[in-house]
């Protein structure tokens, strides 16, 4: 029986995840992203300690609970949802008890971030969709998950 060893000699479900997802870029009507997939996805590659969904002001309380419901921890941001994003991501980066960063998003804004996560020795995962999921933001993840 073989097993399959990540980047750091653990089993592959035994990296520890923190997911971050770009709300208003991703968690719309015409995309109907599910973040149930999202979870489901990232599962294959790891443990998710951190899942939080970064919404701007303008959010519903609708989908504030409907986040809230899947299990994710909704940030509220009345400014730069990105900024806040990538600064709150880069905590994690420097965290020895996360061995993944995941990116949902498709936007090429967080191609630094994910260029950080790796420069520390962390994988960097993205996941975006069409239309408009960036290419370098693609070329810079060490996985990328279309959904």
């Amino acid at each position: 029986m073989s097993i399959s060893l990540g980047i750091f000699g653990k089993k592959r479900n035994e990296k520890n995840i923190a997911c971050f997802v770009d709300g208003p870029n991703m968690i719309r009507k015409e995309l109907k992203i599910s973040l149930d997939k999202i979870k489901k996805e990232l599962s294959k590659y790891g443990k998710i300690k951190i899942a939080r969904v970064f919404l701007d002001q303008f959010a519903s309380d609708k989908l504030i609970e409907a986040v809230a419901n899947q299990g994710y921890e909704a940030v509220i941001i009345p400014s730069d949802v990105d900024v806040a994003l990538a600064v709150d991501a880069m905590k994690f980066v420097f965290d020895d008890r996360i061995d993944s960063i995941a990116i949902v998003s498709r936007d090429s804004d967080f191609k630094p971030l994910l260029e950080k996560v790796k420069e520390r020795g962390k994988e960097a995962i993205v996941i975006g969709t069409k239309p408009d999921f960036s290419s370098a933001l693609k070329n810079t993840a060490d996985i990328v998950i279309e959904i």
